[in-house]
């Protein structure tokens, strides 16, 4: 088979961050580790209690390591597209933390019986650009013989220990912003299922390689302590734990969500993920949605997102200067709703 004839997405089973666990079944397996009677080590500033987006350890009073992994299946047909995705929705993790990515190491799971190994070079080199888009070096990795294509990246990053951005420090009165649509998941099943028009596919690639970069120096510049990065779990998936960690409870517009041209219609055809089918079912307990809401603007909202926006929770005294400092660096920042007082994870959803 030429290898322009190939078409990746053929050979996954669930496109970029929809093929990862659900947040239900992993929550099961966290569930079954055995906590580390070791004494913490209080050097550890985020690790696993928050589920927040990366690893922070502090090595002196003006330096921390950020530490994050992620890699998937083929989103996208074009192998240079999917590894420059697979880059920036790695390097995003290291952004919402308020960090600056340094080093890059390579994941990969290749059939190499079956797909020419000229188009993992072109991963590679996709992944590559993106990275040096963002300042960090890729200095190696690891392949394993896999029956499914996947490529990522490990990523190691730096911050200012005093400046570290978590999902767990939202505040009740923070206003909640967004700085990439929605519907990628919508998009990429589409593509799957041959329903996505080119012109559609170029806007959702557009999206997914352009770098968190402007978001987070703007909301580090602006002061802002809490954020998460919207990737599999969607927006209301990762909005419930942010608001779980921080001990409090959001309200938001669905019309105020920003959400990509020909999403909305690719949902209401069928076009809708597996991941955000799962995505549904575990956030049903914690979402209430008014009766106006549709139930395409419900699917998209859980609508399983690869190298999605920041979401941030950004006091409203800082909100002026966060806008700001999106617009100078070319980003966009949508108000979808704030921070309330209530049950912790629950979210009301209205128009």
């Amino acid at each position: 088979m030429a290898t322009q004839e190939i078409r990746l997405t053929s050979f996954s089973h669930g496109a970029g961050c929809a093929c990862k666990l659900g947040p239900a079944e992993l929550a099961k397996v966290l569930e079954r580790l055995q906590p580390n009677s070791a004494t913490p080590d209080p050097a550890l500033l985020v690790g696993t209690e928050t589920g927040d987006d990366a690893a922070v350890y502090k090595l002196d009073d003006r330096t921390a390591l950020v530490f994050t992994t992620d890699f998937f299946t083929p989103i996208v047909d074009d192998p240079f597209d999917w590894g420059r995705i697979a880059a920036a929705n790695a390097l995003s993790d290291i952004y919402a933390m308020g960090g600056r990515p340094l080093l890059c190491l390579n994941l990969v799971g290749w059939p190499s019986e079956t797909l020419p190994l000229e188009l993992l070079a072109r991963v590679l080199d996709g992944g590559s650009a993106v990275a040096a888009e963002a300042g960090a070096l890729v200095a190696g990795g690891h392949t394993i013989d896999d029956a499914e294509p996947k490529y990522g990246m490990a990523v190691v990053g730096l911050a200012d220990p005093e400046h570290v951005v978590t999902n767990a420090a939202a505040q009740p009165g923070d206003i909640l912003v967004l700085t990439k649509p929605l519907g990628i998941g919508a998009i990429t099943t589409g593509i799957k299922r041959g329903l996505t028009p080119p012109e559609l596919v170029d806007r959702a690639v557009t999206t997914m390689t352009r770098l968190n970069r402007g978001a987070s120096e703007a909301m580090l510049a602006a002061g802002v302590r809490a954020a998460t990065d919207v990737t599999g779990f969607g927006l209301l998936g990762h909005l419930y734990k942010m608001m779980l960690a921080s001990g409090v409870a959001a309200d938001i517009g669905a019309q105020a969500v920003p959400v990509l041209e020909g999403a909305r219609d690719l949902v209401a055809a069928g076009a809708v993920a597996g991941g955000t089918r799962r995505n549904i079912a575990f956030v049903a307990p914690w979402v209430r949605f008014d009766d106006a809401v549709t139930e395409v603007e419900r699917v998209v909202l859980a609508d399983a997102q690869t190298s999605g926006g920041l979401l941030i929770a950004c006091p409203p005294d800082r909100l002026t200067e966060l806008r700001s400092g999106l617009a100078d660096r070319g980003e966009s920042g949508a108000g979808i709703g704030r921070v309330v007082v209530g049950t912790p994870g629950s979210i009301r959803v209205g128009l």
